[in-house]
């Protein structure tokens, strides 16, 4: 196989908030680095994903989107998340007054160690703002959330939006990694190398290491 293809680990990442606020734009920036003024509603979930290398380690990112106006997402949707972007739009304070449900469904679905960051998008429209910065900060300390404020359209603070969530689980997972070697005391540490932090979701299989091994 071709060594450059490996992959370290897989982190599914959800996107959750209101319809309208921008979700599937920051997907489409962060995963294809596009913007399209005419985007349609999201239908259902879909996922993007990139790959990027973090401290030498090769982290591919399976990005879930949702329809923001299906209140009860399914729990099937959160299934595995390891980390969650919950977005609202810094124009309309109704978006940003329902992130609590929102985070409150999260936490009721999700991991209790999910990393999750609070994302005010469509800065770009300052003009139009009725969401105060501090407001939003003040409640991402209160809640113990990542905080950024974003624009898809002029790209501003997506990249580091996911790589601030991705960087925090690749540690989470490293450091669990460490205990788990520091346990096995004088066993075998290196049985955790090259193991993989995988978690599929419903709509994708991992191939299997022997499905892999013989392709010419």
């Amino acid at each position: 196989g071709d060594p450059s293809q490996k992959i370290d680990y897989v982190f599914k990442v959800v996107l959750i908030g209101d319809s309208a606020v921008g979700k599937s734009q920051i997907l489409a920036r962060f995963s294809r680095n596009e913007f399209s003024l005419d985007s349609k509603a999201t239908i259902g979930v879909e996922f993007q994903t990139r790959t990027l290398v973090i401290e030498h380690k090769s982290v591919k990112a399976q990005i879930w989107d949702t329809a923001g106006q299906e209140r009860a997402v399914t729990s099937a949707y959160y299934r595995g998340a390891v980390g969650a972007m919950l977005v609202y739009d810094i124009t309309k304070r109704q978006t940003f007054d329902h992130i609590p449900r929102w985070l409150e469904e999260l936490r009721g679905h999700a991991d209790k160690n999910i990393v999750i960051i609070l994302l005010g998008n469509k800065s770009d429209l300052e003009n139009q703002r009725e969401v105060p910065t501090e407001d939003a900060k003040e409640f991402a300390q209160k809640e113990g959330l990542f905080f950024l404020e974003t624009s898809a359209l002029e790209a501003t603070n997506v990249e580091t939006a996911f790589m601030t969530v991705l960087t925090e689980i690749f540690n989470i997972v490293n450091k669990k990694n460490l205990v788990a070697d520091e346990n096995q005391g004088n066993g075998n540490p290196a049985s955790l190398a090259g193991k993989k932090i995988v978690i599929p979701g419903p709509a994708q299989e991992i191939p299997a290491k022997s499905n892999m091994c013989c392709r010419s």
